[in-house]
């Protein structure tokens, strides 16, 4: 990507501990301008939606699947009257809930693929390993809990879930555990849970929580996260203007995995071409149509990542549908 001024970074529409990751970068990548339609797809607590409409004369769509996130969005929607538009769904969905307002294409879409802050700090919502609530984990209230997963998965199918969706090395004897605790009560809350992982969890020498990738993994099964992320992408570049920008800001590798050999590959960067096997050099002159405006990812500032410690894992990845000729 170009050098770019940083953009004025607008307040916090929220307040309290809500604080947009890379948000100055998201800005400066997007670069928002009068008279165009864009797409959040993240809400969450509003920083990115606030940002994009203080910066210029546009319209935005806010997604988000959280019916919590949506309420709270109503101060916000009175304060850019006509031009924010709350939309209750799953960013996944984007085409049908865009077609469903008439809108055919937007000059640009942005991903946050990290939980709310509200998420995490509301223990009844189940994602927090800091304060004690019911083992839930639904991003939408709906559907199989944490809960239900934990209490009723076999042994090999829940230590494979953590291995997978967790990165969890000691997936087998965690997943040993749980299954013989379970046998004498049920998993119902997150600090129960934790403290079952953390009797057969060495201490992490980084000060990390060791319960911290089974939780992810949990999280991620419960809400098809990544099954929503590639789901996403595929919407989003599909709804991109001749010039419309997809920003994604992912915060652990599984995702950003996923994103980083989806925009290559849009972008006809698709790693194994060869001069020798003509036909993958076709293939990917035809798929083209994108350009990468991140060559590598993105990482928050020094600064960023010391004052907010949820920042330090986040990776910006950027892509442009190419103008037409």
């Amino acid at each position: 990507m170009s050098e770019a001024h940083s953009p004025r970074v607008a307040p916090d529409p929220t307040g309290g501990g809500h604080v947009p990751v890379m948000l100055a970068e998201v800005l400066a990548t997007l670069a928002p301008r009068d008279g165009a339609t864009y797409l959040d797809g993240t809400f969450g607590g509003g920083g990115y939606a606030n940002a994009i409409l203080s910066a210029a004369g546009c319209t935005l769509y806010a997604v988000d699947r959280d019916p919590e996130a949506i309420a709270r969005g109503a101060a916000l929607v009175a304060r850019f009257p006509g031009r924010l538009h709350l939309v209750e769904g799953r960013f996944g969905e984007m085409l049908s809930l865009m077609a469903a307002r008439g809108v055919e294409a937007l000059d640009g879409v942005v991903l946050d693929l990290g939980v709310s802050s509200y998420q995490i700090d509301e223990a009844e919502r189940g994602f927090s390993l800091r304060a004690d609530g019911p083992l839930d984990m639904r991003m939408e209230k709906s559907g199989p809990t944490a809960a239900e997963l934990v209490n009723t998965l076999p042994e090999r199918e829940l230590a494979d879930l953590l291995w997978e969706l967790g990165e969890e090395r000691y997936s087998r004897r965690i997943a040993r555990k749980i299954v013989a605790a379970r046998g004498d009560a049920p998993f119902e809350t997150t600090m129960q849970l934790a403290a079952a992982i953390h009797q057969v969890m060495p201490r992490d020498p980084s000060g990390m929580d060791s319960a911290t990738r089974s939780f992810q993994a949990l999280r991620l099964r419960v809400n098809d996260e990544l099954g929503e992320v590639e789901r996403g992408l595929d919407a989003a570049i599909r709804l991109l203007a001749p010039g419309g920008r997809l920003v994604v800001v992912s915060f652990h590798s599984l995702e950003d995995r996923i994103v980083k050999r989806f925009m290559r590959d849009a972008a006809g960067r698709t790693p194994g071409a060869s001069r020798f096997d003509p036909s993958s050099l076709l293939r990917n002159k035809n798929k083209a149509d994108f350009r990468l405006l991140t060559s590598t990812a993105l990482r928050p500032s020094v600064a960023e990542s010391k004052s907010n410690p949820r920042a330090r894992s986040a990776r910006l990845r950027a892509i442009e549908r190419r103008a037409a000729a």
